[in-house]
């Protein structure tokens, strides 16, 4: 999983509140076991009407999409976080979002930040014309006007973006103390190794 520091850019400022993962990837996307290619259809139902925002050349391969309230709510698809990354998004700003769309961005490297919506209402504004950034490790939003928002992350999820830490990698951090384990089992139950050898 790639690491999650900074980002920033222009960003879509879409603002719907309520968007479910439907919208966001619909049912006939869900065919595929693969990452890869689902950007195409992100958003598919919004993209078939002319002049659409996730279209338009202007906000073209934008990392952050500012949205309303509830984001993600729907089903549990894991598609819907996989189409966001395809499509570019690195990072969702929002009054609030679905437990299970957030846990899903988290494990695939998407950040959420939750802001209140006078904040959003600015972000919206300022992304019309201009860049904004999203500091992880110091946890605050910013825009060209000196505008500057704190938002707060739960820290296991924080360290894991950071490192890029998906549950694999995480665990894979930890390889040398779970050999160690899995040698000193087998010493305390032998009767367990029969037919199993561990690299020394």
């Amino acid at each position: 999983m790639k690491r999650v520091g900074r980002i920033e850019g222009s960003a879509y400022p879409f603002g719907a509140k309520n968007v479910d993962t439907d919208v966001i990837i619909p049912a006939k996307w869900l065919k595929t076991i693969s990452r890869e290619g689902l950007g195409k259809g992100a958003f598919e139902s919004l993209r078939e009407t002319k002049d659409n925002l996730f279209d338009d050349p202007k906000y073209a391969s934008s990392p952050i999409l500012i949205a309303g309230d509830n984001f993600g709510c729907g089903s549990s698809r894991e598609h819907a976080a996989w189409a966001l990354l395809d499509l570019g998004i690195e990072a969702i700003i929002a009054p609030s979002f679905s437990d299970i769309f957030s846990g899903n961005a988290f494990k695939n490297g998407v950040l959420t930040v939750v802001l209140p919506q006078e904040q959003i209402d600015r972000l919206l504004e300022v992304a019309e014309e201009h860049p904004i950034s999203v500091d992880l490790e110091n946890q605050v939003v910013t825009t060209p006007f000196q505008d500057r928002f704190a938002f707060e992350i739960d820290p296991f999820r924080k360290d894991c973006l950071l490192e890029g830490l998906d549950e694999i990698g995480l665990t894979l951090s930890n390889s040398d103390a779970i050999s160690e384990f899995e040698k000193n089992r087998i010493g305390q139950t032998a009767w367990m190794a029969k037919g199993t050898e561990i690299a020394a």
